[in-house]
């Protein structure tokens, strides 16, 4: 029997989500989520996909990531589909953070898992919670390949004179401190897409695509390969974005701590926390943001135009770092579903060749589209993102050949 499905997982500090898929043709076989792990009241959704079967739910106490996955395999072994089956493939874990030395898809060994715990200073709410679903997953099959899809490594193609901040080299180098960038599963996936919808190949196009959800994102791609993107050491510089403040002069940090009498620990938790548009307006739901706009809210609509604002400095930053740009790609759930956002962040650029329809803007789907004028200098997109089926693609590249002969033999 050739295996051929790759189970993806992300395992977060009390969640895990999950889905399995059958490579032959990229199709989702199950999805589902564990979280409050940990709690007593715990709570599984699992969604059968391959069967056309409705959803169960259960609530419960789910003490540990251990407990969690025999869970998951439980409610896939009801569908036939148990992690214990031999046409699973490999399990593809993403990773938040592989520092320089992780660029592409990779086998976990001892040696891998020491290294991502290596990097736990620089990713301490990530990475700690990532290895403990790694080691869970290793322990219930130590005879599959388990696989570590790391956000930062499509950007680990990024020139240095993108990726180093311009502070002491010898004290960067000795604390690691450079910009790693994130979302790069997802900034992968959707730079080709949108290449595709344009029908061109993916080294043939520069693409400015704007990873915007509660944590929002943007890169510069020139044929195929990231030459900047706007987070860096963490998840925090960059965009304004649901909890982040996003770009902030660093000696607001020493202010607050001088004149502010706050503490590290409360700084990080302001910056990271209590800041971006939640800080701005009390919201970080867009939809909910948009909603008091139209009710006249003043607060709600300056926290809009300091989104737009940024989301501007951005798009013209990138447009200059490429030298010319083929498409702009917006995508995650803002990205995606906000129209007021793709059409305020492209006004007034017409100059740069950037545009939007109204009426294609408006529309609503699930595919990629085009949402610029038939004719536009340069293409704006909508592309659905899909950081699952990115693991699993880069998982089943790496270890499905293999699979295969060594389940043919």
């Amino acid at each position: 029997m050739t295996a051929t499905r790759v189970l993806v997982l992300n395992s977060g500090s009390s969640s895990v989500k999950y889905q399995l898929l059958d490579m032959r043709a990229s199709s989702r076989l199950a999805v589902g989520l564990v979280e409050r792990i940990g709690e007593e009241t715990s709570r599984l959704k699992h969604t059968p996909l391959a069967s056309g079967g409705e959803a169960r739910e259960w609530t419960g106490p789910v003490v540990d990531h251990d407990a969690a996955l025999k869970a998951v395999s439980a409610e896939l072994a009801k569908d036939g589909l148990g992690i214990d089956s031999p046409e699973l493939a490999a399990i593809g874990h993403r990773v938040v953070h592989g520092g320089k030395q992780f660029t592409e898809p990779t086998v976990i060994d001892d040696a891998v898992l020491a290294e991502i715990e290596r990097l736990i200073p620089v990713a301490p709410l990530h990475n700690p919670a990532n290895l403990t679903g790694i080691r869970t997953a290793m322990g219930l099959r130590p005879d599959l390949p388990q696989v570590a899809v790391f956000d930062t490594a499509f950007h680990t193609t990024m020139p240095e004179s993108a990726a180093r901040y311009a502070i002491d080299v010898e004290t960067a180098d000795r604390h690691r401190i450079r910009r790693y960038g994130f979302h790069g599963t997802s900034h992968a996936y959707v730079s080709r897409a949108t290449a595709k919808l344009l029908g061109k190949a993916p080294e043939d196009v520069n693409v400015i695509v704007l990873h915007l959800g509660n944590g929002a994102s943007a890169s510069a791609v020139r044929g195929g390969k990231c030459v900047d993107t706007s987070m860096g050491l963490t998840p925090l510089e960059g965009l304004v974005m649901g909890t982040r403040s996003g770009d902030t002069d660093p000696a607001v940090i020493f202010h607050l701590a001088r004149v502010g009498e706050m503490s590290i620990a409360e700084i990080d938790t302001l910056l990271n926390k209590k800041s971006g548009l939640i800080g701005l307006c009390g919201d970080n739901d867009m939809r909910e943001i948009r909603r008091r706009i139209d009710e006249g809210d003043e607060r709600a609509q300056l926290a809009f135009d300091i989104y737009i604002h940024r989301l501007k400095k951005y798009i013209g930053a990138y447009y200059a770092v490429l030298g010319g740009v083929d498409a702009i790609a917006f995508t995650a759930g803002v990205g995606e579903n906000a129209a007021p956002v793709r059409e305020a962040a492209v006004a007034g650029l017409d100059q740069l060749g950037l545009a939007v329809d109204a009426g294609l803007n408006a529309v609503r789907g699930d595919e990629p589209r085009l949402i610029s004028p038939p004719g536009a200098r340069v293409a704006v997109a909508v592309v659905p993102t899909d950081e699952e089926l990115e693991i699993a693609t880069q998982t089943y590249a790496l270890v499905g050949e293999n699979t295969v002969e060594a389940t043919a033999e």
